[in-house]
């Protein structure tokens, strides 16, 4: 069996070259790994030696390099730690080579000045691996240099600030990208400039921002997405070059869904892959690229920025510029499968390794496998592998791995097409009779579609609005419906589905990356469509929130029930990451709240229609949404109020009615009472204003409409004194309202209110003692007959209210509906909760009633079965809703539920001893 030898970093001609020509020199590095302090104290030693600047820029990173091969190859350090020595290499000399370009620029020129006599800031940008701390051992560097604002020197030769920064940088390229004696330092690259080498060598603030306006590309965003200044250090550590953030980011990442990106990577990826291959041409070996061949580098990095530049809008939580960072906290946010994440992240990291030692061999910007044996041989043992003659562990692995990543990167780009059909045509399958790509209005493409759906699809066409549209827009549209039309016809959705597909398109079309999203996901649609078939309900809510289609691109997403602790970390980690970006302001925040709502509505609203939930488990799902929300909007509008008093508040919202009794439905209002305590307060006046004010904060946080739509609709009329009384109250006072102390107390009916009353937001002690009122309340004694007569009198004047005309049963308010059995649970709280513990908890009426039956209060069987007649109302109401019908039925149906129910009222309300 052959064994390995170890790979030695003498192997490389570039090591080699660096030990005979360096030899007095390698030991001025200190030993381990190279830091931006050791590089730049290295700079200097070599200058005290009698270096020259130029040479001695040159002969640290010589010396750099070679200690990096000893750690890569003999050591096996980590790739980010060879690849973050090289940014640190790149930030010393471009920091050291700066300061003697400005100094000279400053000799003959003097420094430039605004017209209000201040300097003015010049920043070396660095793009891709330099901008994301991952820079390659043999790697050039992409610059593009900006100053601060116009203006002109005040020297021997004044010239205006853009000739002195162009002479800065022309400096700067002698400096660090001359090729001498020493070699270069770093070969430069300053292409992705604005107008690419057919544009200034600097631009100004100004004029980067009104090219980001004007004439901006798609690509440029992908590589805007990874910059970063990289010198001067004190820019940086000024604050200063915030000013080019705030450009940058709003140009990278839209504050929408923006599928319409795939597009142009596509368009640049082609050429990219078309250039590859053209040099590959008669020519073998130049096949296996490990950047930029099919599977390799840059197609993992497309896959990640493409992920970003599409979702980071929304999720600032994933914006980073590492690949590998990028990877971790897209698998966290669900985007993409932990599996997927993992295996391009190791993927990358041996692709990367390979191309270090491919570059290690002769210090060449080259990412080509050698086709020698030695060369292979050394590579692969650099990595533990054998390559022989017979078998090679190196390249069957470089296959299994590009052919993973060219995998992952076709389904992303082509969401699982091939991509010569990456005209987002295909439906199901393929498509493969759909043809070319046709627009809205074409009668070509109304030839394909069935009767029905043409007939809604032809005055769609011809509407202003369609007619309206770009020429691309057209093309999409066309390509949805004859999609919609494949989809029908293979029984994945209903006709009526298709139809309802063009109603809610129709107030859309100026909305073209949802358009966009449904082309390039043809999944998506597809489960849209089945959607859009299974309730009329869904139809409404896409409407009002189209944004929420996305979520149907994960399944995972679906699949698992609303998860609290996750779902508010994700919210906490997007705040923090605005606060990074230094973008967080209370517009944000309000958009945030509203999205993360309503994309979990929607969650559970496909597993509602697809029936993978109950209907008490929609609630519970749903309740427990709102609460988080609640929590959430307390702590961070707290931080938003001017008035506040203290770091956090001692504040709580009791959730009263549907929210309160865990029966929440899609739309339902929040019945909510706002407590909060002063106790221990100097100024308990004082304190009533901050949290009178913070209230009226909090409910417009929760109400407000903004550009991405509403939360809640807020309740406050079971307050103490209802309407008439204060926003918040003082626990204290709260509690001797609903205990009866003092001439102010509350009514009867409040109490019932209070049985499903629960704290649900804000301080977990303030809760603690709403719930011991609560319960004091409950367990009050009390005249069983009048509070029996209260309690009717307070149905029949809800009965009065909601009558339902004829014969027709409604579920909820007619007699012997859900309204009857709530309200006997109301009565048997309140008139039995003190020696029967069980039904002082808030747990539902369906448990309550169960509960009550256990207890000896309700007849054998009553309970149940009011309990269960409970449950089929409460189902046919919910699936009445969900279909927009109404919630009132022909009298012959229920007869058992209403009967059941009747016989609860009957035990309850009319006993034979009472």
């Amino acid at each position: 069996m052959m064994t390995l030898s170890p790979a030695l970093a003498s192997h490389s001609r570039f090591v080699q070259r660096v030990r005979r020509r360096y030899d007095a020199e390698l030991a001025l590095l200190p030993a381990g790994v190279p830091d931006v302090a050791t590089i730049t104290t290295l700079v200097q030693t070599l200058q005290n030696r009698g270096r020259p600047l130029v040479s001695a820029l040159r002969v640290a990173r010589q010396l750099v390099i070679e200690r990096l091969a000893v750690l890569d190859i003999e050591q096996r350090v980590p790739l980010n730690v060879i690849t973050l020595a090289m940014t640190h290499l790149a930030e010393a000399t471009l920091e050291v080579a700066l300061a003697q370009a400005r100094i000279e620029a400053d000799d003959r020129h003097g420094p430039p000045m605004t017209e209000t006599g201040q300097p003015i800031d010049f920043w070396i940008v660095g793009m891709g691996k330099l901008g994301a701390r991952e820079l390659n051992v043999s790697s050039d560097i992409d610059l593009i240099y900006v100053y601060e604002e116009d203006g002109h020197t005040h020297g021997p030769r004044p010239v205006t600030a853009h000739e002195y920064f162009a002479l800065v940088a022309k400096r700067l390229y002698a400096l660090i990208g001359d090729v001498t004696e020493d070699g270069f330092v770093f070969r430069v690259d300053l292409a992705l400039r604005p107008n690419g080498n057919s544009g200034p060598p600097v631009v100004s603030l100004a004029m980067l921002e009104e090219y980001f306006l004007v004439q901006g590309r798609e690509w440029e965003r992908f590589a805007w997405l990874k910059s970063r200044v990289v010198a001067p250090r004190a820019g940086v550590d000024s604050g200063r070059t915030l000013q080019l953030r705030a450009l940058v980011t709003p140009f990278v990442y839209r504050r929408y869904l923006d599928y319409g990106v795939f597009e142009g990577l596509r368009n640049l990826h082609r050429k990219i892959r078309e250039e590859a291959q053209r040099r590959a041409a008669g020519r073998p070996e130049r096949a296996n690229d490990v950047k930029l061949s099919r599977g390799g580098i840059r197609e993992i990095e497309f896959i990640v920025q493409l992920l970003q530049v599409a979702r980071g809008g929304h999720f600032p939580e994933i914006r980073t510029r590492s690949t590998l960072r990028a990877l971790d906290k897209l698998a966290a946010r669900g985007l993409m499968k932990p599996e997927t994440a993992q295996a391009l992240a190791d993927g990358y990291v041996f692709l990367r390794q390979v191309e270090h030692r491919i570059q290690f061999l002769d210090d060449q910007q080259t990412h080509l496998l050698p086709t020698g044996d030695g060369d292979l041989g050394w590579i692969a043992a650099s990595l533990d592998m054998l390559c022989s003659a017979e078998t090679c562990e190196l390249l069957d692995k470089l296959c299994a791995v590009r052919e993973l990543v060219a995998t992952e990167f076709d389904a992303l780009l082509h969401d699982n097409r091939p991509p010569s059909n990456a005209s987002g045509t295909a439906g199901p399958g393929g498509c493969k009779r759909c043809g070319a790509p046709l627009p809205i209005d074409s009668e070509t493409l109304l030839d394909k579609l069935p009767a029905d759906l043409v007939e809604r699809v032809r005055p769609f066409a011809a509407s202003p609005k369609v007619q309206a549209l770009r020429e691309e827009s057209k093309l999409r549209l066309g390509k949805l419906m004859v999609r919609a039309a494949v989809t029908v016809a293979e029984g994945h959705c209903t006709p009526a589905a298709a139809l309802r597909f063009v109603d809610w398109l129709e107030p859309l079309l100026r909305r073209e990356s949802y358009l966009a999203l449904l082309v390039e996901r043809a999944e998506v649609h597809r489960r849209l469509l089945r959607l859009l078939g299974l309730a009329r309900w869904p139809m409404q809510y896409l409407m009002r929130h189209p944004g929420v289609i996305d979520e149907l691109a994960d399944e995972r997403q679906i699949a698992d029930r609303f998860d609290r602790a996750d779902f508010v970390a994700n919210l906490e980690e997007r705040h923090a990451a605005w606060v990074r970006a230094g973008e967080m302001d209370e517009g944000l925040l309000l958009d945030a709240l509203r999205r993360a709502h309503h994309a979990e509505v929607f969650r559970t609203l496909v597993r509602d229609v697809e029936g993978r939930i109950t209907v008490e488990q929609v609630a519970d799902d749903l309740s427990a949404l709102a609460d988080a929300l609640l929590d959430c909007a307390l702590r961070w509008a707290w931080d938003h109020l001017r008035q506040r008093h203290r770091p956090s508040p001692r504040f709580a919202v009791i959730a009263y009615g549907k929210l309160g009794g865990l029966e929440l439905g899609y739309g339902s209002d929040l019945d909510v009472v706002f407590l909060y305590d002063d106790a221990d307060e100097t100024d308990a006046y004082r304190a009533a204003e901050v949290y009178a004010a913070f209230v009226r904060k909090l409910i417009g946080w929760l109400t407000l409409r903004t550009a991405a739509g509403e939360l809640f609709d807020i309740d406050t009329a079971l307050r103490p004194n209802g309407n008439s009384g204060l926003l918040v109250t003082s626990i204290t006072s709260f509690d001797n309202y609903q205990r009866g102390r003092g001439s102010n107390t509350a009514w009867t009916w409040e109490h019932q209110a209070i049985t499903r009353a629960r704290f649900c937001a804000g301080d977990a002690a303030l809760g603690e003692r709403f719930e011991a009122t609560r319960r004091a309340v409950l367990c009050a004694p009390r005249d069983l007959a009048a509070l029996r007569e209260e309690v009717r009198a307070m149905r029949d004047k809800v009965a009065a209210a909601k009558a339902v005309r004829g014969e027709r049963f409604d579920v909820k308010y007619s007699h012997g509906g859900m309204m009857d059995a709530e309200f006997a649970v109301q009565f048997l709280v309140l008139a039995h909760a003190c020696p029967n513990t069980a039904l002082q908890d808030n747990a539902g009426n369906i448990a309550l009633l169960q509960r009550a039956e256990a207890c000896g209060l309700l007849p054998a069987g009553v309970g149940h079965a009011a309990a269960d007649a409970y449950r089929e109302l409460r189902r046919a109401q919910h699936r009445a809703r969900l279909d927009e019908q109404p919630t009132h039925f022909p009298p012959e149906q229920f007869i058992a539920e209403r009967a059941a129910i009747q016989a609860l009222w009957q035990a309850v309300f009319h006993p034979a001893s009472a």
